[in-house]
């Protein structure tokens, strides 16, 4: 509290932090009831910003344009990470309907030590993004160096993970869109599906040559056999395991695997980091804002019930935690980014071990985040996203095959949202 009080909150003004579901999608649907139920307390939500859009476009938040001082409107414009203050935002109007409180996004942990032993020089390799041709032939050299189980572990079980994260940062980063670029996101309705693209066929058969090597007909050839099939059940959890046990040379995660494994028990500093590999150039893709080094944007948001009979207060409270001072408080006692991720670069970062060590390829990534495109029908399309990425990644079916089938429920769902928006009309 003492933070909030120094950003300006009014010493008279406290507040009480409920226990909620650490799954996600628990806390979401606990978020709905209390809404449907017009139930308050809780005056505050604290809400993924993977689904704040769908309560805003239902009208169940507070719009902050209206409460907020100009003074943090304009903190929040002009310093805020962008994609993640869209994430927070009415997609018809722009109006700023959360507050971001922190966001969230990965990176490509390695073994610098391995690595180097393998006759490779990591200078620079924090910050400078490789393409996932040369990212397999190192891993694929370190792992016969060393012996090892593992080279490459991440995150590829049919779930939310995957359509959101793991999958749409690949398919970013080889330049391909699920909803033709970036420029419609989170307005569903009419959106051009693009999942039949080259590029996004081309980052499933990369996957599949990680996975099963050349003797998978549809692996795109000059890629190294570098993951087990089994991270085909994987998520964060299950496939950070191999990775901080020592069996594994390179490991996609969030942060907090950074946490995990630099302390000096575990890799201390030869944990590497690095943004993650590529699959074409900027100027190689259509789509401004895809191709190179792209990361799945997650993170947090506060949003203000509606039903709250403590408005005041609670714009307040919102407004004290935007505060540069908060942001930092929030880092060091949580290891929460601050939204401003030039503070990445403040004495209170720098000094936190171990996320401190690693603030230049954190700093990196987090400006080339790319968001899921979330709408109302996000969690339907999500669900048709990863069953058909999973069912290409595990041979079921042909990449070309599963985007073709992806495509045909994508396209029906938006044009049901469309026909849905006409009737009303």
């Amino acid at each position: 509290m003492e933070a909030l009080y120094e950003a300006g909150l009014d010493e008279s003004i406290s507040y009480e932090v409920r226990p909620a579901p650490n799954n996600t999608e628990q806390r979401r649907q606990e978020i709905q009831s209390a809404l449907e139920a017009e139930r308050a307390p809780p005056d505050i939500f604290m809400m993924d910003s993977g689904w704040t859009i769908p309560f805003i476009l239902r009208e169940q938040t507070v719009n902050l344009q209206d409460q907020f001082s100009d003074d943090v409107l304009n903190r929040i414009e002009n310093t805020y990470l962008q994609m993640s203050v869209e994430t927070a935002s009415h997609p018809d109007t722009g109006n700023l309907n959360a507050l971001p409180l922190f966001p969230d996004f990965p990176v490509m942990l390695y073994r610098k030590d391995l690595v180097e032993e393998a006759g490779y020089d990591t200078s620079g390799w924090a910050t400078e993004p490789m393409t996932w041709k040369q990212f397999s032939q190192v891993v694929a050299d370190a792992q016969e160096q060393a012996g090892l189980e593992y080279g490459f572990t991440t995150q590829a079980a049919a779930y939310e993970g995957l359509s959101c994260c793991t999958f749409n940062e690949t398919m970013s980063g080889w330049g391909g869109a699920y909803f033709n670029g970036l420029d419609n996101l989170f307005d569903a309705g009419g959106r051009e599906v693009t999942v039949e693209g080259e590029h996004v066929v081309d980052a499933i058969r990369m996957m599949r040559a990680f996975m099963y090597g050349s003797e998978d007909e549809h692996a795109l050839e000059g890629y190294e056999q570098i993951a087990p099939t089994t991270i085909v059940q994987w998520v964060e959890d299950t496939s950070l395991g191999p990775f901080q046990n020592g069996n594994a040379v390179a490991h996609r995660n969030w942060p907090f695997a950074i946490a995990a494994t630099a302390v000096e028990d575990v890799f201390g500093e030869n944990l590497g980091t690095m943004p993650m590999p590529y699959g074409v150039r900027p100027s190689e893709t259509e789509y401004e804002g895809l191709g190179g080094s792209k990361h799945a944007l997650g993170g947090w948001h506060f949003a203000i019930n509606p039903g709250t009979d403590r408005l005041d207060e609670c714009v307040q409270l919102l407004e004290a935690f935007s505060a540069e001072n908060v942001q930092l408080t929030l880092f060091d006692v949580g290891s929460w980014f601050p939204m401003n991720l030039d503070l990445l670069d403040s004495d209170v970062v720098q000094e936190t071990e171990p996320l401190g060590r690693y603030t230049d390829t954190l700093k990196f990534v987090g400006n080339r985040a790319v968001p899921r495109p979330v709408s109302d029908v996000w969690t339907e399309q999500s669900a048709h996203i990863y069953i058909e990425v999973h069912n290409a990644y595990t041979q079921s079916k042909s990449p070309e095959q599963a985007m073709a089938d992806l495509h045909e429920r994508l396209r029906d769902s938006e044009q049901a949202v469309e026909e849905q928006e006409n009737n009303v009309n």
